[in-house]
């Protein structure tokens, strides 16, 4: 066992863990923070993506103990009470989702691609960022628009 200490959603949190654990494995089961998904266990599919120190990464391919002295945020850590984040919003607003279970990782995703690229994100560079993530219900058109709101919105 290893003592882990790191800031999850701006909240300090110590724990001894294994240290073969998966930092998707501690944010669902140690700390309950169920909007990191398990979609494929091979990172291929981008469910699990998190922010850790602003960058996206896939939490399914990293250990938590990785993790020591980083900050770490999810789609939980994102909204302000009850307003929503602006990504959040535009995913609402643009109908970008279905069943829901890749938005996390994809809002996620659009985050970090916003931090790279700015607002001035066109369509092709959004789909060929969305690579990593894989969405079985909506085809993507949605999505798409949503991070171009979004992207716009948090640079206005």
């Amino acid at each position: 066992m290893t003592c882990v200490t790191m800031r999850i959603n701006r909240e300090a949190v110590t724990e001894d863990i294994e240290d073969r654990t998966l930092l998707v494995d501690f944010l669902r089961v140690r700390r309950r923070l169920t909007g990191t998904h398990v979609g494929c266990d091979t990172s291929q599919c981008g469910a699990c993506v998190v922010h850790v120190d602003g960058e996206a990464i896939k939490s399914c391919a990293m250990l938590a103990v990785q993790c020591e002295g980083r900050e770490v945020t999810t789609i939980e850590g994102l909204a302000e009470g009850e307003n929503l984040h602006a990504m959040q919003k535009a995913f609402h607003e643009c109908h970008a989702l279905q069943c829901g279970f890749c938005t996390p990782g994809m809002i996620l995703s659009a985050l970090d691609m916003v931090r790279r690229h700015g607002a001035a994100l066109d369509e092709a560079t959004i789909r060929h960022e969305l690579e990593g993530n894989i969405c079985r219900c909506t085809g993507y058109e949605n999505i798409v628009k949503a991070i171009r709101q979004g992207a716009q919105e948090i640079s206005a």
